[in-house]
């Protein structure tokens, strides 16, 4: 059984107003100590609910987030002049357009708040979070059908760290359903530069969200796991120091208990 606590919620909307609340406490507290808050981001659905809660708590109390850096996950990569380089953020899809106008725009972020590993020096990326103090927080999620998470594909060892990987069909078929306008599945992106298992583990604090009926086979495979299984890689939740699991019921495997 697992041995990181499990919450469960009746919405995403639910969930992402609770883990909302917590999380802009611990900014507030870090702007306190004149301290920078660094929070380790991914894009796509599953984050939607607690960006969205955010940002309506945000206008209701103006809390100066100034000193908060989004720390994001991963981005596509596509062939360029010089080799793979960053897909155009104008792209929906991409990674960055949705860092700016999904979490930046919505929360009112200054410019230089947003940080992307470099496919040119991927190892610079630890390198530049560990100096900056480590990730305070690392908001996680969970690929449906085969438990990637950033683009970490079942097989990625624990000490992995940021690095250029080649996306697995699973992947890019889940990326296909998250963005739909790539409109079809040879159009998304065969490589992307990502945080390594170990990056993540090396947070500080990490909540993995799972919300809806189509995650309840990564929830089971988290649930049934007590610590970093490669083939499954979202259980990398299980390594993190300060650590939880938030569900919505739909997420909840037949016959697990549903009490928070």
């Amino acid at each position: 059984m697992s041995r990181t606590r499990l919450r469960v919620f009746p919405s995403p909307e639910s969930l992402g107003e609770d883990v909302a609340t917590r999380l802009l406490h611990r900014i507030e507290q870090a702007r306190l100590t004149n301290a920078r808050f660094l929070l380790g981001c991914p894009t796509g659905r599953t984050p939607r609910p607690l960006f969205g809660a955010m940002a309506k708590r945000l206008s209701e109390t103006r809390q100066d987030l100034s000193h908060l850096v989004l720390v994001m996950m991963d981005e596509y990569l596509v062939p360029g002049d010089g080799g793979l380089e960053y897909a155009s953020a104008d792209n929906p899809w991409s990674c960055h357009h949705f860092a700016r106008v999904e979490i930046a725009d919505r929360l009112n972020l200054p410019d230089g708040s947003i940080w992307f590993p470099d496919p040119g020096d991927p190892a610079a990326y630890d390198a530049k979070i560990a100096n900056a103090g480590g990730i305070d927080f690392f908001v996680l999620a969970s690929g449906a059908s085969d438990g990637h998470v950033a683009f970490n594909p079942p097989g990625s060892p624990r000490e992995s760290r940021t690095r250029i990987i080649q996306l697995s069909d699973e992947t890019r078929r889940d990326n296909l359903q998250t963005f739909p306008a790539f409109g079809t599945l040879s159009a998304v992106p065969r490589h992307g530069i990502s945080v390594g298992i170990d990056t993540i583990a090396s947070a500080k604090e990490a909540v993995m969200i799972v919300w809806g009926a189509g995650k309840r086979l990564t929830l089971a495979r988290m649930l049934s796991g007590d610590r970093y299984d490669p083939e499954w890689p979202a259980t990398v939740i299980h390594e993190c120091p300060v650590r939880e699991i938030v569900s919505d019921v739909d997420a909840m495997p037949p016959g697990y208990p549903t009490i928070s």
